[in-house]
């Protein structure tokens, strides 16, 4: 299931028990809530000012997300022992990223955000980007100390916690993020429509041209 939030109202951090709440459905359907007939041919509302942060990359190197003022940038977070939707969400970015062609990493770029900054390390990350065929030109696996991703999460409303098998139980929510960095769109859950996801990043940047 995935909810796809484009409405000013709500604000970037998304209250914690809707997201639970949507977390649990998400794993108990595979149902997609679609936006409304039409709205595809509509602009995005801007939700609000997109909270930064400053990580570190697959490489070692600081990354904040106001290096990617400019371009369009989806934001993700995930963890690399994770079995199941983690790889979900990750093989299906990767998909859209080989349908955006040249315009990725040039115009359009993705963040994917640890929320397991003690296993997940630079390396650990770049071994997880490789094995989904992830274009570092475009795509950044960041990670952190511990309370620096606990704060970005909360930024934009993610629940993250390990549980009783030491694994980790978090949201999954995904945020576009237009070019002058204003979120305009989340999409909780892992089952949107990739086709949907690529015409509000082209949409975007449309906007920016």
């Amino acid at each position: 299931m995935s909810f796809r939030q484009t409405q000013p109202g709500i604000g970037p951090i998304v209250p914690t028990l809707m997201l639970l709440a949507f977390g649990v459905l998400a794993t108990l359907r595979g149902e997609a809530l679609a936006h409304a007939t039409g709205e595809e041919n509509e602009r995005l509302p801007v939700i609000g000012p997109a909270p930064d942060f400053s990580l570190v990359s697959q490489d070692g190197a600081p990354v904040s997300l106001s290096d990617y003022r400019g371009r369009v940038v989806a934001v993700t977070f995930i963890f690399t022992t994770c079995m199941d939707t983690c790889p979900l969400l990750t093989a299906k970015m990767a998909g859209v990223q080989d349908n955006l062609g040249d315009k990725f990493g040039a115009k359009i770029a993705f963040v994917s955000i640890t929320v397991d900054p003690e296993h997940d390390t630079p390396a650990v990350l770049r071994a997880y980007a490789e094995t989904f065929g992830a274009d570092l030109k475009g795509w950044a696996f960041l990670t952190g100390e511990p309370a620096a991703i606990a704060a970005v999460g909360n930024h934009y409303g993610i629940y993250a916690g390990k549980n009783s098998a030491g694994s980790v139980d978090h949201t999954f929510l995904t945020s576009i993020i237009d070019s002058q960095g204003n979120l305009r769109v989340q999409y909780l859950g892992v089952r949107f429509d990739p086709e949907e996801f690529r015409h509000d990043l082209l949409g975007l940047l449309d906007e920016a041209l």
